[in-house]
C-alpha cells in the first residue's frame, strides 16, 4: 500500500461505528426528490413513479484492485462508477447508491475519508444521492460493496434480449484501455519491487493509466440516444470484455452476430502500448475487459441518426441465431468468436 508514513493516522476505534458513519457521510446532500429519507435512519424511504432499476457489486482487495497502485480515492470513485455503468446499460438514469465497506484494522481513519472522498466526487459528477449502506470490520483486507438505484420509463428500459437479425452493432468510445493501463501499472510494480527508488515515468501511458484507475460511466451516451431518439433494441455494459459481452447479448437475444475487427474502436495509446508489450490489440478489445462502455444494437432505419457522431462506432452485423458469432478479421476470414474474458486472459 502506498502510503505517506508522517501522515497522521487515527485508529478506527477512536469513532466507533456511529462516529464513523456520521464522520464519513457529513458531506452528503440529498439532491433527487425521488430521496424521502436517505443516511441517518434503519432504512432509506424512496417514492418513485417510474420502473426501478437495482444493481449491486463488489470489490475486493487483491482480485478485483491492488492497493499498491490503486489510490483510495480512486478507488472509491470507480466502485460507485462501475454500478452506474450497469443502470445506464438498462437505458436508466442512475439516481441513488449506498455502500458498504468491510476494513481490516491496518487501514486509519484517514483511509476510509480517502475513499469516501472519491464516492463524494462521483455523487456530484453524476448527480445521485448515496443514501446509506454499512462500515465493519473484515480479517481479509479491504471489501467495498454498491448498490445503484435509477429509474426508468416502462416504455424505454433496454435488455439484452431485444437484438433481432439486421440489427447494427454499436459501441461507444474505444476498446483495451483499461486492460493495456493495467499492464504498465503492474510492469511498474514489479520495476518498484526491484529497485524502490525508482519513480515510474507514466506520462506516456496517461490516458490508458487513467481508463484504469479512474473510469467513467457512459451517462452521456443515455442522453445522446435519447436526444437522437434512438432507442436500442439490446444493450449491454462492456465490464468483462467486448467478446464476452457480444456472447452475453446474442445469447439472450437468441441471435448470431459478424464482429468486423478493422471496425473495433481503439486509441493510438492502446495500439503503441500493444505494440511495444508485444500483445495482439484485437485480443485485447475482445478480452481486456473493464472499459465500461456501452454495447448495443439499433435497427437498420435508426443507422442514418448516429452514423456521424464520433462517440459510436457499427463494429458488427446481428444475424440468425443459427449462423453463431464470428470475427471477421482484416483478412477477411470467419472465425468463431470466443471469449476468454480478462480472468482467464493470460492462462
Amino acid at each position: 500500500m502506498i502510503e505517506d508514513k508522517n501522515q497522521q493516522r487515527t485508529q478506527l476505534s477512536d469513532l466507533g461505528e456511529f462516529g464513523l458513519i456520521d464522520h464519513l457521510t457529513k458531506n452528503f446532500k440529498i439532491k433527487h426528490s425521488t430521496t424521502i429519507k436517505g443516511i441517518g435512519d434503519d432504512a432509506a424511504v424512496l417514492d418513485f413513479k417510474k420502473q426501478i432499476v437495482v444493481t449491486t457489486d463488489l470489490l475486493v482487495e487483491g482480485v478485483h484492485f491492488d492497493l499498491s497502485y490503486m489510490p483510495l480515492k480512486h478507488l472509491g470513485y470507480k466502485s460507485v462508477i462501475v454500478n452506474l455503468s450497469d443502470v445506464y446499460a438498462m437505458n436508466a438514469k442512475a439516481t441513488q447508491v449506498t455502500i458498504s465497506i468491510a476494513v481490516s484494522n491496518r487501514f486509519p481513519i484517514e483511509a476510509l475519508e480517502a475513499i469516501y472522498a472519491g464516492i463524494e466526487t462521483a455523487a456530484k459528477i453524476y448527480n445521485i444521492d448515496v443514501i446509506g449502506g454499512d462500515t465493519t470490520s473484515s480479517n481479509t483486507g479491504l471489501l467495498i460493496s454498491v448498490t445503484a438505484i435509477g429509474e426508468v420509463e416502462a416504455d424505454q428500459v433496454v435488455y439484452r434480449n431485444g437484438a433481432k437479425p439486421n440489427d447494427l452493432l454499436v459501441v461507444s468510445g474505444d476498446l483495451g484501455a483499461a486492460y493495456m493501463g493495467l499492464q504498465v501499472l503492474e510492469r511498474e510494480k514489479e520495476v518498484f519491487k526491484v529497485n524502490p527508488n525508482n519513480q515510474p515515468d507514466l506520462e506516456p501511458y496517461t490516458y490508458i493509466v487513467e481508463r484504469q484507475l479512474k473510469p467513467e460511466a457512459r451517462k452521456d451516451i443515455i442522453k445522446l440516444l435519447s436526444e437522437l431518439e434512438v432507442k436500442p433494441t439490446a444493450m449491454i455494459d462492456i465490464s468483462d470484455g467486448l467478446s464476452s459481452e457480444i456472447m452475453h447479448l446474442c445469447k439472450q437475444s437468441k441471435v448470431g452476430c459478424d464482429l468486423y475487427e478493422n471496425k473495433i474502436p481503439l486509441d493510438p495509446q492502446v495500439i503503441s502500448t500493444c505494440e511495444e508489450f508485444n500483445i495482439d490489440s484485437t485480443t485485447v478489445a475482445l478480452n481486456g475487459g473493464e472499459d465500461y462502455e456501452l454495447l448495443f444494437t439499433i435497427t437498420q432505419q435508426d443507422f442514418p441518426k448516429i452514423k456521424a457522431n464520433p462517440n459510436l462506432s457499427v463494429i458488427g452485423f446481428i444475424k440468425e441465431e443459427k449462423e453463431g458469432l464470428h470475427l471477421i478479421t482484416r483478412a477477411d476470414t470467419k472465425i468463431p468468436l470466443k471469449a476468454q474474458g480478462w480472468k482467464n486472459f493470460n492462462d
